[in-house]
């Protein structure tokens, strides 16, 4: 009887880790498929005007997260209401925050 109740448990672990892996893919896909829909430079042009709206923000542009393609959003510098006017994600692209300070053109010599 004992063995039987960890043969089910087991396999009952060994299920419930299968559904999350499946899942995980699943989601993976999804973000890639909704990546492929817009490149990351019409995310861009299509949210600059929003982004910029945001007070504390001075510039948007694109980089690399982890090796992957991400939106750049540059500020002034890092608040937790700041934190949380910028969306994590734009159409299937991570958004990471980076703090530059005021941004400013110099005269021209």
């Amino acid at each position: 009887m004992v063995k039987v109740t960890i043969l089910i448990m087991s396999l009952l672990i060994l299920g419930i880790c299968a559904a999350s892996c499946l899942a995980k893919i699943a989601d993976d896909h999804q973000t890639k498929t909704i990546m492929a829909a817009h490149t990351i430079e019409d995310v861009i042009k299509e949210h600059t005007e929003e982004l910029l709206s945001i007070p504390g923000v001075v510039g948007i542009g694109q980089g690399l997260c982890d090796n992957t393609p991400c939106i750049k959003v540059y500020v002034v510098k890092s608040t937790p209401e700041l934190d949380k006017k910028i969306p994590a994600v734009l159409d299937g692209y991570r958004v990471s925050t980076e703090v530059t300070g005021e941004i400013r053109s110099h005269p021209d010599d």
